[in-house]
């Protein structure tokens, strides 16, 4: 059970009324009031205010709130409060570490990494006093009792927040880098107008192409550099901080985003990040996660000095225990809706309201970008991002991260869910638990849960129309799927429609390299290799490997059928040699949305029925190669994949009936392809419901799986 806060007052009708009004009125930033519900108690005669001792009652908790970025007051503290000047801990009520430093509930500081942190005489006059603002806050501190920054390199190490403040600005405006230990893990910093220190960087932290996220001075800085609307600037400026994908206007050094053409960009959100930014010249800093390749962000200190010193010759860490780790959020805003990509710091562990129970159940999550989901009562309750789970360390932070969400919440499960897909890690752990605790698993289908999670989090218990378009997911006849199109509810879906079916040479390999798709899709369709070997996006290909990938399609070696969107896009961003090989997730379908410059409604030919071809689509493609210039191709394309969505609803709704659809998978994260969907289903007088609480990639589809799962349960009592 999550309860609320118990709030006993005494007064008059009128007094009493106006008291519960201010509550909502007057409630801060970061929390959340689903509602106020009055009952009558008898008179106490309370001489004052006070805040009861916490008590641990069964599995009753009340929600763990996530981490909050400082506040104005707390930054004004820094520059004017004795006890506080330049302390990189300063935090209030309203502010401040939470869900990172939280052991074990209640939230009290004897359960946090705080406690090893006895508070000296002044902090302990504000923690009880109150009418102060730190009345208490659990991780208050100052420089007199609180946390310390300790900075070491190959000279030594030094201690002193103002020399090490000196020490960083130095190594980054002479093109260096530094480790720097935060709310939720280390990050890796450099100055983003050094592209050598970007660069060199890059390099040491082995990853090739992904952009970097950037934090800047302050929202004039963001604006300088990017193109920022009235929903993003909001976004920025939020108390949850996240990282935010913006067009970009000026370039910062070319290293940071490899010419992608939008920046990741955050503002300042602890007291370390201003009082770092206030010794130096540049707007703006690389602030990438503290890892090496894909491994899982570094929390620990010991692994930070073996690790990271290696590649930034510096770390600044201190002496509070990361208990949860947690990495930065990342959004895009499309139109006014915000699209959550990757939900971590700030969002994690707020839970997903449902209609529904959902108690016990846990939801083990899909393989990639990977999260997991617990219930208690109606609410769900999501991890934070985790990542790609065949990495081993990956999922040794996904087990931890399990049986730290169940001591924290006293959660035990009752019953399981996982994907359909027997081969993911996800999958065998939720196996593994089945046996070890003697408890039923449901296995989901990876795009019906995809669609159940559009519903949950928009509270619909009904048959919908859903359209699933993602990269990979493991169909109930085989195949991989990934461009869907379901009639469904939580109990059962139908296939309606689906993307053309088409090889994947080398399966996975091919996501690395779009041009094995690009071939793929010009082979089938037309059969001249000859034609194939000719364009530009396989001119840097060995004929050998050419004749290989034929080999593999002609005899069905190692080339699964696949009918994902995200292929695809793959094969259209090589044909038009914008991607032929890629250096992250998603590298080419994301580079062929942003090279849409040109603004038009015109789109080339496709079929349409139960498979959906996209073979005149490519045909006109290929005619329009070196008439058209690729921004007008790329949009043309975009518009055929609109048309055909909206195209196959209305014929869903001409033989169901059916007029609600929610959209999902991490094809609706291009933020064309989702904007201009909504605009003609609303046009065509559909009802459109998005993921806007969990990621529209995999990160939500735990969400999917703990709703369809209870349901099941619920169905079979």
């Amino acid at each position: 059970m999550l309860n609320g806060v118990s709030i006993v007052v005494e007064g008059d009708e009128d007094s009493i009324s106006k008291f519960r009004n201010e509550i909502v009125l007057n409630a801060p930033p970061a929390s959340l009031i689903r509602s106020v519900v009055a009952t009558q108690e008898e008179i106490r005669n309370f001489a004052g205010f006070m805040i009861a001792g916490s008590s641990v009652m069964g599995t009753e908790i009340t929600e763990i709130c996530p981490d909050i970025a400082v506040c104005p007051d707390c930054l004004d503290d820094i520059k004017n409060d004795a006890s506080r000047i330049d302390y990189p801990f300063t935090n209030c009520t309203a502010c401040g570490p939470r869900f990172t430093i939280i052991e074990s509930l209640p939230y009290d500081r004897c359960n946090t990494s705080m406690r090893e942190f006895p508070m000296c005489s002044s902090c302990s006059n504000e923690y009880n006093d109150v009418s102060d603002r730190r009345f208490h806050a659990q991780p208050v501190a100052c420089n007199s009792c609180g946390p310390v920054y300790t900075y070491y390199d190959s000279d030594g190490h030094i201690n002193g927040i103002a020399e090490i403040l000196d020490r960083l600005s130095v190594r980054i405006t002479t093109s260096q880098s530094v480790a720097i230990k935060g709310m939720g893990g280390y990050h890796l910093a450099c100055d983003a107008l050094d592209n050598n220190a970007v660069r060199v960087l890059r390099e040491r932290k082995q990853r090739d192409a992904k952009p970097f996220a950037v934090m800047f001075r302050d929202i004039i800085s963001v604006q300088d550099y990017c193109h920022v609307t009235p929903e993003e600037f909001r976004e920025l400026t939020s108390w949850r901080r996240p990282v935010v994908i913006l067009r970009e206007k000026r370039t910062l050094a070319p290293a940071v985003n490899n010419g992608l053409g939008t920046t990741g960009a955050f503002l300042p959100y602890l007291p370390i990040h201003y009082l770092l930014f206030s010794r130096l010249e540049t707007p703006a800093l690389v602030m990438t996660s503290g890892n090496i390749s894909e491994d899982p962000l570094i929390k620990d200190d010991r692994e930070a000095s073996e690790k990271l010193f290696e590649i930034t010759g510096a770390v600044v860490s201190h002496n509070r225990n990361i208990v949860n780790r947690t990495d930065d959020s990342v959004i895009r805003v499309s139109g006014r809706r915000v699209n959550i990509i990757r939900r971590a710091r700030g969002y994690v562990p707020s839970p997903v309201d449902v209609n529904f129970d959902v108690s016990g159940m846990l939801a083990a999550g899909p393989e990639q970008k990977s999260t997991f989901c617990i219930g208690k009562e109606r609410q769900a309750i999501l991890s934070q991002h985790i990542g790609d789970l065949k990495n081993l360390a990956t999922y040794d932070f996904y087990c931890e991260a399990i049986n730290r969400f169940r001591s924290i919440f006293r959660f035990e499960p009752v019953a399981l869910a996982c994907d359909l897909h027997p081969d993911y890690l996800s999958t065998m752990h939720a196996e593994k638990l089945k046996e070890e605790l003697g408890l039923k698993l449901v296995r989901v289908q990876h795009h019906h849960a995809h669609i159940a999670s559009v519903m949950a989090e928009n509270m619909i218990d009904e048959k919908i129309i859903g359209v699933c378009l993602d990269g990979t997911g493991y169909g109930t006849d085989g195949n991989i799927w990934g461009g869907e199109f379901l009639v469904a509810d939580y109990n059962d879906f139908q296939r309606f429609a689906h993307f053309d079916y088409l090889p994947v040479p080398g399966g996975d390999r091919a996501v690395d390299e779009p041009w094995r798709m690009a071939y793929s899709y010009l082979y089938k369709y037309f059969g001249e290799p000859g034609m194939i070997s000719s364009l530009p996006a396989f001119a840097k290909i060995d004929a050998k490997e050419l004749l290989t990938v034929k080999r593999m399609i002609d005899e069905n070696i190692n080339s699964p059928l696949s009918c994902g969107a995200g292929r695809l896009f793959d094969a259209v961003s090589a044909i038009l040699n914008i991607c032929p090989v890629s250096g992250f997730d998603s590298e080419a379908p994301v580079r062929l949305e942003n090279a849409i410059m040109t603004e038009t409604d015109e789109f080339y030919p496709y079929e349409t029925g139960e498979k959906i071809i996209f073979k005149k689509t490519i045909g006109s493609i290929l005619n329009d190669l070196g008439r058209s210039d690729i921004s007008l191709i790329s949009a043309r394309f975009h518009n055929s994949v609109v048309m055909a969505i909206v195209e196959t609803c209305m014929e869903i709704r001409k033989k169901t009936g059916l007029n609600k659809v929610a959209l999902s998978g991490g094809v609706f994260q291009n933020s064309y392809i989702l904007g201009r969907t909504c605009i003609l289903l609303k046009k065509n007088k559909f009802d459109i419901y998005t993921n806007q609480l969990v990621p529209a990639n995999d990160g939500g589809v735990s969400l999917g799986q703990l709703v369809i799962a209870a349901k099941t349960f619920e169905r079979c009592a």
